[in-house]
């Protein structure tokens, strides 16, 4: 009987192991990674990329993003009347009581003013204002105008108390906290959206400046200053984990004065637009680092740049000069993956015999987009589709498709009853993109003359589709036939719910190409 008993304890206790160690164990969730576009961000436009197991937990990380860029823009913009620093800037001469997020800011543009020599500097804003009026006039400021600006720059603006967290605000000068404060609040969004729950790995971008956290490696393109348009290829291609990335560049924004473009970076040593680095992106497990040195390096020399750098020896960076040359830190290839996208497919294609002489050699087309901003709070951009088709309705080429996760692809309905069988899911779709600040919801795309297999059409009549939906919500197309013959021509087009305007801009090819 002893025996008995002892055999079926024996049985039992095998059993619960076993259940333990299988039947029981908690199955591993799968994660899905969640996309999500939104404009007028900051002044530009936001990506969220969330690795999460269920969009519950996707959202409840969004919303804590949403929220800290939110919270954050009340304390530190320049262009909110009401936010924390403009109503400091309010006041003269008497010590203030800051939130910790603006003293550390402040704190952080007097040790960069420090460390680059002036290079960065809140009250660079006088400088810009100054060539702000001067493209008014389409006139250069003259050399007094320039000197006083040098001036007022270096004189100081704040003096910050650590011990009570005051800041008495000393000058009249014009100040913006731009140059790291992007970044600065992209980290500040990301380490809220890992704090929501079950999270494992995000991506906050706005506007090209990004942070990488939590268990995920992101593929990240930078974008090429010397290309016009979205969907060309990448000046180089990164592989980049718990990291920050931020590129800055004179490429997309500045002043036009007697027919003389001029860099919306300036200078604050000499009041000069800065114009010897074309870009400049950065990789750091700092953000505000990454941010500060892009700035910095757009303004400095190739030989203060390397000094600057030896400082912080876990930056890796990439510059590109004006006259093309490129400079890059000794571990900056240790970043870089091959590029294998359909661009590069078809430009090997194309040596390898395809017929050139049916398109047009030296033309191609430029698509310009801008999509419908709203004033307040934070709307998702909706899905857009951009494709050619022949004459007779058949597919030709799709240029570009934004969406989030292929099961809402049904929404373009359009483009979808075409692609529905054909498309395969763009792999270079969830690559994040790393660039100078970019307007929000203004795009540029350009087709040259191939189709999906790589193949030059020939000249004569398509008709391009610009389509943008909502999910359960607005439904916009937009058609326009054009004659693709030897004629360069600019068609405007009208815009509607979702798409302001658009235009298609059939030209001999630029430069850049």
């Amino acid at each position: 009987m002893k025996w008995l008993t002892w055999c079926i304890t024996t049985s039992l206790i095998l059993i619960v192991s076993s259940a333990d160690t299988h039947a029981f164990r908690k199955p591993k969730r799968i994660s899905h990674l969640y996309v999500s576009h939104f404009e007028n961000v900051l002044g530009t436009s936001l990506e969220l990329k969330i690795s999460a197991s269920s969009k519950y937990d996707a959202t409840a990380a969004e919303n804590a993003a949403l929220h800290e860029i939110s919270r954050m823009a009340k304390i530190l913009s320049a262009y909110e009347a009401n936010s924390e620093f403009s109503c400091w800037l309010r006041t003269l001469g008497q010590p203030v009581h800051i939130s910790p997020e603006l003293f550390e800011v402040l704190n952080l543009f007097d040790r960069w003013r420090l460390r680059s020599n002036g290079a960065l500097d809140a009250s660079a804003e006088v400088i810009n204002k100054l060539w702000k009026q001067a493209a008014a006039k389409n006139l250069l400021p003259t050399k007094e105008e320039l000197a006083h600006a040098v001036s007022e720059v270096q004189q100081p603006h704040w003096k910050l108390d650590s011990a009570t967290q005051t800041a008495t605000h000393l000058s009249n000068a014009p100040l913006k906290l731009n140059s790291f404060t992007k970044s600065y609040i992209i980290k500040h969004a990301a380490d809220a959206a890992m704090a929501s729950g079950k999270v494992n790995a995000i991506v906050v971008n706005i506007g090209g400046d990004l942070v990488v956290t939590g268990d995920l490696s992101e593929t990240v393109e930078i974008s090429n200053p010397m290309a016009d348009a979205e969907n060309e290829a990448p000046l180089d291609q990164l592989l980049v984990s718990k990291r920050a990335v931020a590129t800055s560049g004179n490429y997309r924004r500045g002043e036009l004065i007697n027919g003389q473009w001029y860099s919306h970076i300036v200078d604050p040593r000499t009041g000069k637009p800065a114009d010897n680095i074309v870009t400049a992106t950065v990789v750091a497990p700092s953000a505000t680092d990454a941010g500060a040195l892009a700035t910095a390096f757009n303004v400095m020399s190739p030989a203060e740049i390397v000094k600057l750098a030896a400082t912080l020896p876990e930056a890796e960076y990439l510059i590109i000069t004006k006259n093309g040359e490129r400079i890059s830190s000794k571990g900056w290839s240790s970043l870089e993956v091959p590029a294998k996208s359909l661009n590069d497919f078809r430009a090997n294609a194309n040596g390898k015999g395809l017929v050139r002489s049916m398109w047009k050699n030296d033309f191609e087309l430029l698509i310009n987009l801008e999509i419908n901003l709203q004033k307040e709070g934070f709307v998702k951009r909706p899905y857009v589709a951009v494709w050619v088709e022949d004459e007779n309705h058949a597919a030709v080429r799709t240029i570009s498709v934004w969406h989030g996760r292929d099961r809402y692809l049904p929404e373009l309905k359009s483009w979808y009853l075409k692609y529905r069988e054909a498309y395969n899911t763009d792999k270079n779709f969830n690559n994040s993109v790393t660039s100078a600040t970019r307007s929000a919801g203004k795009y540029k795309l350009k087709w040259d003359g191939q189709d999906d297999k790589g193949n030059f059409v020939k000249p004569g009549k398509y008709i391009i589709k610009i389509e943008a939906s909502r999910e359960h919500g607005t439904y916009q197309l937009i058609r326009q036939e054009i004659d693709l013959d030897e004629t360069p021509k600019l068609i405007n087009l009208a815009g509607n719910i979702e798409i302001a305007s658009a235009s298609l801009d059939y030209r001999k090819k630029t430069d850049s190409n």
